[in-house]
């Protein structure tokens, strides 16, 4: 088997959050592949567009607030309308919210969930009509390692990211005889502004390293891989699955 199972060339993108982060690192790794992208999300990702355009892809910048589902349909429209298509959606967008949970607040939980889980099901919807109607398409949701794990302090995260994993395993069960795929890519402790905070405190990130296999906090373009295969060909028979990226977290 060659690399051409896992050429994207021709193919259309949209990946949400894409300015920074996970997200750009995602959107990079596509576009490396041969996939033009559309990048939706409230910051300007100018510096995801420079890199995108390098490497002699197109792309798009949709402005979308996706705490509400205002954004949803235009999202979906504007991609058919700038790129000529749609093949591909990542649900990146997300937030995080930290307080203990005697103390965590209902503006809180609201927020992060429309977000991280609304939002991206709603999404998943918009794009899966589209998808449907082609016979094809990949979505690929950005879950956790709290879709497996409790955590602490982040109640509406862990929520959130355990609706992640349902929701891809429900629209999985629904859509692959329609010719989509639908998995989902679980991040483990990666370096993003998430997680300044816990690499900021000494004693915690001492902790977490500790606890890693691998050594190391991971890097966006340590999702590049697993998100190439789930966009392409080579996953045509993956459904459902939440593949971890964590360094070994979850082995240990």
């Amino acid at each position: 088997m060659g690399t051409e199972i896992f050429n994207l060339q021709g193919k259309v993108a949209v990946v949400t959050g894409a300015n920074t982060g996970l997200g750009q690192g995602i959107a990079l790794a596509l576009a490396q592949a041969g996939a033009d992208i559309a990048a939706a999300g409230t910051s300007a990702p100018t510096e995801t567009a420079e890199k995108v355009r390098a490497l002699g892809r197109r792309f798009i910048a949709i402005e979308a607030n996706l705490s509400s589902l205002e954004p949803v349909d235009r999202i979906v429209g504007e991609t058919l309308d700038g790129l000529g298509g749609l093949d591909i959606l990542v649900n990146n967008a997300g937030m995080i919210r930290r307080a203990d949970a005697v103390d965590f607040s209902e503006q809180d939980w609201d927020d992060v969930m429309n977000v991280n889980l609304k939002s991206a099901f709603f999404l998943a919807q918009a794009a899966g009509r589209h998808m449907i109607g082609q016979g094809s398409g990949k979505i690929i949701n950005i879950a956790s390692m709290l879709s497996f794990q409790g955590g602490i302090r982040v109640p509406s995260y862990a929520a959130s990211k355990s609706g992640i994993a349902g929701i891809t395993r429900l629209l999985a069960n629904e859509w692959a005889s329609k010719g989509l795929n639908v998995n989902a890519i679980a991040p483990g402790y990666m370096v993003t502004n998430n997680t300044a905070q816990l690499r900021a405190d000494e004693d915690r990130n001492a902790q977490i390293l500790g606890r890693i296999p691998a050594g190391r906090w991971g890097e966006p373009s340590d999702l590049g891989g697993a998100a190439v295969f789930l966009a392409s060909r080579a996953s045509d028979y993956v459904n459902g699955a939440i593949i971890p990226v964590d360094g070994g977290w979850l082995a240990r």
